[in-house]
């Protein structure tokens, strides 16, 4: 094999082992089948059959490897580069570049460097490598980026800079508006006992596809922008009944916003004694985070009520000013009551008992702004029929589209979005079949 090709190959596996910060970029499936064809390349130099058979299937899993995710050698490296969780990633969100220790600066350009070479090496040159280490036809691969999907997060700079170590300063402003790590990779994001989770596919819930409740999601939408916009913002309830739209409003704002900064974190109910951690946890990151927490509602001297009471309004700690809390809830007082609960003489009363009461039913006032969505009415529940049918493309005359969703509504669940939404699905598929 061609001298030349193997110092080359051999110098590209030299530079990896010597990365200082950005290690983890190439744990991915792509980056490891990536390193084990370089050194399939560099051990087929021996003109071993078996060692050639090898060289070829590492060539093989590394494209396998592209094709799985639709993207092409460049755009892996670049995305794991913009998600990479590493100290210079965490540090330079809070701080500026400048205000970095300067060891740390120089390892992160050396690194950038040796990626930069790394993204040189295209499908063309590496399937050059494989026919000479193999001595076997091999299929050049030259990847069609017209018809590649586009990465989903705004690009950096880094693809189009001549020296990668000189264009740290446009990385670390990209990781100071976009975040890094788990939350430079999603937008939306659960909470489990032992930190969060990435959601690959949240709900594409459009805004533009809810209709009705207009005051209500201009509220919202006013408040959700001042969060964007680095004013105080409100935590919010949105209460009413059920199936008018509440959580898709919530879960729709990630799809108004995309190009923002804005995160959507669900917690479960069952997880909101964590509450306080959470926020602290995100205090210092870049991004707006909104809490959502759906169907809330909770028993007498709950955790989880003692939790978000703080967060709702602070404790000796401030809020953080990057965070706010948007719930769901069917009921206006979030606190169970019971009439047991209202004094009464007995022996045993307590003092001040409708002191406990009125902190029961005031709980939900801590939140900053209610949003109260009332049942649907006829006139407005075929509105949302009229607006998803339009939608779905379907032609029916107004009047037999309107007499179905009334039938639907009375044999279903009653009058609301859920409804006029489950009953255009249902219409959709039966006159597809037909």
């Amino acid at each position: 094999m061609d001298a030349h090709i193997v110092n080359s190959v051999q110098t590209l596996l030299r530079q990896v082992a010597s990365l200082l910060i950005y290690q983890s970029v190439l744990k991915g499936t792509a980056g490891q089948a990536f390193l084990e064809l370089l050194q399939a390349i560099r051990y087929a130099e021996r003109n071993v059959a078996a060692e050639s058979l090898d060289c070829l299937q590492a060539y093989g899993r590394w494209f396998r490897a592209l094709a799985d995710g639709q993207q092409s050698w460049q755009d892996y490296l670049l995305q794991e580069i913009l998600w990479d969780d590493n100290p210079f990633t965490r540090q330079v969100q809070q701080d500026n570049l400048d205000q970095l220790p300067a060891a740390l600066v120089t390892a992160v350009q050396h690194d950038l460097r040796i990626l930069q070479q790394l993204y040189e090496c295209s499908g063309e040159l590496l399937s050059q490598w494989v026919k000479a280490a193999s001595h076997l036809p091999v299929a050049p691969i030259a990847w069609n980026y017209e018809n590649l999907p586009e990465l989903n997060e705004p690009r950096s700079g880094l693809e189009n800079a001549d020296d990668w170590g000189g264009g740290l300063e446009a990385l670390a402003t990209y990781y100071q508006r976009y975040g890094a790590g788990l939350f430079g990779k999603y937008r939306a994001l659960r909470w489990r006992a032992d930190g969060f989770e990435g959601i690959a596919y949240p709900d594409p819930v459009q805004i533009a596809d809810l209709e009705g409740y207009e005051p209500q999601k201009q509220a919202l939408l006013k408040n959700t922008e001042c969060l964007l916009r680095g004013y105080p913002a409100l935590n919010v309830l949105l209460y009413g009944s059920r199936g008018s739209g509440k959580s898709s409003l919530v879960k729709g704002l990630l799809h108004k916003y995309g190009s923002s900064p804005l995160r959507l974190i669900e917690v479960a109910k069952s997880d909101l004694k964590d509450l306080p951690a959470i926020a602290e946890c995100l205090r210092n990151r870049p991004q707006k985070f909104i809490l959502f927490v759906d169907d809330l509602s909770f028993e007498e001297d709950e955790d989880a009520f003692k939790a978000l009471k703080v967060v709702l309004e602070g404790s000796v700690t401030a809020r953080p000013q990057n965070l706010v809390v948007y719930a769901t809830s069917n009921r206006r007082h979030l606190i169970r009551e019971f009439f047991d609960d209202r004094p009464r003489p007995r022996d045993s009363e307590e003092v001040h008992a409708w002191d406990t009461v009125q902190e029961k039913l005031s709980f939900s006032d801590r939140f900053g702004l209610t949003l109260t969505f009332e049942p649907a009415d006829q006139k407005t529940y075929l509105k949302i029929v009229r607006h998803l049918a339009t939608q779905a493309g379907i032609s029916l005359e107004a009047e037999d589209l309107e007499y179905r969703a009334l039938q639907w509504a009375t044999r279903h669940n009653g009058r609301s979005g859920r409804t006029a939404r489950q009953f255009v699905d249902y219409l959709t598929a039966e006159l597809a079949i037909d």
